[in-house]
């Protein structure tokens, strides 16, 4: 397999676990993701296997986000492989007593290996840049609950507030773009364990 193949089908592993998480396709989501993958995003962190179980579960109580994605950067190197890949994450969903959309800006950065012909994520972090409130209807405003609100820093203010007020622990130590010094240290660990 050329690198060209391998970028291709490292490309078409991370867009089909999105995928498959956006339009409940459990199974297919389970095939992309090693089942002890380490997985930290804003309302999970834990195995690859819990995760798909948990956004499982998600979906099943209507908390349904779907994944805008934009095109991947991916780096080859032998059987292991670093992707990012931009995302808008969009929820459509009653906040503060009023319809309204929240989108959440990401990079997504997935680390994947080639076992037995497949390409598999063994990890996966967002870092988060910046996030948006918008009413459905212009003019309604949203009661929010300014305390809740105030726990959640910038980068993922509003995404915090949604998730923590449908009972979802959000740790307050994730990657954003408000702490660089973090962001580049995963950089830095992410480009280590490329090459060892």
């Amino acid at each position: 397999m050329t690198e060209s193949d391998s970028i291709t089908s490292i490309t078409q592993t991370i867009l089909r676990e999105r995928q498959a998480r956006d339009r409940g396709w459990w199974e297919r989501m389970r095939d992309c993701i090693r089942p002890d993958a380490a997985i930290r995003l804003s309302w999970f962190q834990g195995t690859g296997a819990e995760f798909v179980v948990q956004s499982e579960k998600m979906a099943e109580r209507g908390q349904q986000a779907v994944h805008r994605l934009f095109p991947p950067v991916v780096t080859v190197s032998g059987a292991r492989a670093v992707a990012e890949m931009a995302v808008a994450i969009e929820f459509r969903d009653v906040i503060g007593g009023v319809e309204a959309d929240l989108s959440s800006y990401a990079r997504l950065v997935y680390r994947l290996e080639k076992s037995e012909d497949a390409w598999r994520v063994v990890a996966l972090d967002g870092i988060y840049e910046r996030d948006a409130i918008v009413p459905v209807v212009p003019g309604d405003v949203p009661d929010l609950d300014r305390t809740l609100l105030a726990k959640f820093r910038a980068p993922y203010r509003f995404l915090g507030y949604y998730f923590a007020d449908h009972g979802y622990s959000v740790s307050e130590d994730l990657y954003g773009d408000d702490r660089p010094a973090q962001v580049a240290d995963l950089y830095r660990h992410t480009s280590a364990w490329l090459r060892p």
